[in-house]
């Protein structure tokens, strides 16, 4: 039987090109999902329909709406206040109907209020399925979802469910002469960020830098006259690039774990929860410290290091996403920090 699979699409109209990367991690580690369907897109970025066309064209929507699954595919779409201006899944009480029994799928949580309104609580008893188990890819997310009565399973970040053992024994023991590294630019450093640069520098004979927002590669300008080698701001080129000998150094969470799935050595800095709490999941050499709303419960600005070891396994990711072991080889130090409107 082929059942009708609507993606609720991140990475359409996303200006960070992580979104890219975990919908294409899904895309290769989860093919039961893919093969045997008929799969299409709506973005979740951009409004769906007007009113006006949904007059018009209510047979051609209905076939979004009638979907047999509806599936939010990554991301931080989740979040604690829904009257935001512009939320990653961009839903609200006029379009929420077209997306109705919505199953997420490795979907991580911003915080961007202290508490959940009446509003976000209505909005998400309207789209979220209270028939199927819901995936996603923290503690804090989990812990949310479960307060609001859903059944809820923390199957990590999709971008790592092929962290195998046998991908991170690939991993090089040896420094590379080269190395491409990346900055965050809406979480921006400069004292850190200029130093890292700095050190990169004096020990790596060849330097790379991968944009992965195009405001990244003007904060970098402003940090020093000397540039590095720039690799095109898409995901093809920096595929491509990592097919080289190459280490990888930055604070960009998933330009990070996109170089692990390319078995090369990595080093993720830390900026903000998301990569600090993989650190606690991941690691065999850290242990667990939630506080209830699930996120790190330890003093922030303390520095936060080997966010794994090549035989680290994935205690919370299981097969009901993939049953996967995840592995990791990065480390993390921590900065501290509080937006939450632009993580992915």
């Amino acid at each position: 039987m082929v059942n009708k699979v609507l993606l609720l699409d991140t990475s359409v109209a996303t200006l960070n090109i992580g979104d890219e990367i975990i919908l294409d991690s899904i895309r290769e580690n989860f093919p039961e999902l893919f093969e045997n369907n008929y799969i299409y897109s709506l973005p979740t970025h951009t409004l769906h329909f007007s009113l006006l066309q949904k007059l018009l064209y209510r047979k051609k929507i209905r076939a979004y709406s009638t979907a047999d699954y509806k599936i939010l595919c990554g991301t931080n779409a989740l979040y604690t206040n829904m009257l935001r201006p512009l939320p990653s899944w961009n839903i609200n009480i006029f379009n929420s109907s077209l997306v109705k029994n919505t199953i997420c799928l490795g979907v991580g949580i911003g915080l961007n209020s202290t508490s959940v309104n009446w509003y976000t609580r209505w909005l998400y008893s309207k789209v979220l399925s209270k028939k199927y188990i819901h995936s996603v890819r923290d503690e804090a997310a989990k812990i949310f979802l479960e307060k609001l009565g859903y059944q809820v399973y923390n199957t990590g970040c999709p971008t790592l469910w092929g962290m195998t053992s046998e991908l991170c024994k690939r991993i090089p023991d040896s420094k590379s002469d080269s190395v491409v590294f990346t900055l965050t630019s809406y979480q921006a450093d400069r004292t850190r960020d200029k130093a890292m640069v700095e050190i990169l520098s004096k020990n790596y004979s060849h330097l790379y830098f991968w944009p992965q927002t195009i405001d990244d590669l003007g904060y970098l300008k402003s940090l020093t006259n000397d540039l590095p080698t720039i690799i095109s701001p898409n995901l093809l080129s920096y595929d491509r690039f990592l097919d080289t000998e190459i280490d990888y150094v930055g604070n960009r969470l998933h330009g990070g774990i996109r170089a692990l799935q390319h078995a090369k050595r990595t080093i993720i800095i830390s900026i903000d929860y998301r990569a600090e709490n993989m650190a606690k999941n991941y690691s065999s050499s850290n242990k667990n410290s939630y506080g209830e709303d699930g996120y790190n419960s330890t003093n922030k600005n303390k520095t936060n290091s080997s966010m794994g070891d090549k035989n680290a396994s994935n205690k919370t990711s299981n097969k009901n996403a993939k049953n996967s072991s995840n592995k990791n080889a990065s480390n993390a130090s921590d900065r501290n920090c509080h937006d939450e409107s632009d993580r992915y």
